[in-house]
């Protein structure tokens, strides 16, 4: 990315250069220049904060909508098959999940295919027993120097608040997952990392992990790439507000009791001056 400033910043100075013969030739000169800067800023600033990120209508955006619950239940299916082998969900436990993507006899259900350390017993000694609800979703190392040697020395982060941690992280989720591509000609990509235009600085240690059939879904949706970047997005956009539904909800309702309070205090406010406003008064003029 310097290499490619430093050739931005020789063709504005070769072009400067041919053109300093006459005035006019000048004003073209510090055109070309100004080009040339503005077009290294944009690179300078496409390298430090990503490629911009294009712009998706989500469901759950509106003042009055709701998240598409089939499509967290479906991304916790991706998160589970693919994200949870180097990501954690510190914030979530499986109760959570109860009425927003499983009914209670199911979360307890995937809560028990988990072994959790307990313990002491009365021995004192720690013990394994299944999951209950009130466990948290387990997280794949015990901790970051585990992570760290498990991946190279790159720590993958946990993902409860992710898309709140990120500037438009919905948008920025979404369009990582599905960002990866070849680099461009000249850019090379240091080993042992991917090249993704929407992670800052280009180079982002996570391989692309999400292929067309990579998970199948309990409702039969057709598990496309898009598909599961999409529920997954959805997910934990779930994950890091899972109060959104019940406060817009709360939102709601407020807004209508406090339209009838609107109404009766305008009706009382007229009602209270309505003998001033429309008394009549006669002036004796004789007298």
């Amino acid at each position: 990315m310097r290499a490619h400033l430093r050739d931005l910043a020789r063709r504005s100075a070769a072009i400067a250069s041919r053109a300093s013969g006459d005035k006019t030739s000048t004003l073209a000169a510090l055109g070309a220049a100004a080009c040339g800067m503005t077009a290294a800023v944009a690179v300078a600033d496409e390298a430090e904060h990503g490629l911009a990120l294009p712009r998706y209508e989500w469901p759950h955006d509106g003042l009055f909508s709701s998240y598409d619950h089939a499509s967290v239940r479906r991304g916790h299916q991706v998160y589970t098959q693919v994200c949870a082998a180097c990501h954690s969900l510190n914030q979530i436990a499986y109760r959570n999940l109860v009425g927003v993507a499983y009914t209670e006899a199911e979360a307890k259900a995937l809560a028990e295919e988990v072994e959790v350390r307990d313990g002491p017993d009365d021995t004192g000694e720690m013990f394994d027993r299944p999951g209950k609800l009130s466990d948290g979703i387990p997280a794949p190392y015990a901790n970051e120097e585990g992570a760290r040697f498990a991946n190279n020395g790159a720590y993958p982060p946990d993902l409860s608040l992710m898309t709140k941690a990120r500037h438009d992280g919905i948008n920025y989720v979404f369009a990582l997952l599905l960002g990866y591509r070849e680099p461009p000609a000249g850019v090379e990509v240091p080993g042992g990392m991917y090249y993704n235009p929407y992670f800052p600085g280009g180079f982002i240690a996570m391989p692309k992990m999400l292929v067309d059939g990579g998970v199948e879904y309990d409702d039969g949706t057709p598990a496309t790439e898009t598909q599961m970047a999409k529920d997954v997005t959805t997910f934990l956009a779930w994950a890091a507000e899972p109060e959104m539904d019940d406060r817009k909800l709360m939102g709601a309702k407020w807004i209508f009791a406090l339209s009838l309070v609107a109404v009766q205090a305008v009706y009382y406010k007229r009602w209270a001056w309505s003998h001033l406003k429309s008394r009549k008064l006669v002036v004796d003029v004789v007298r």
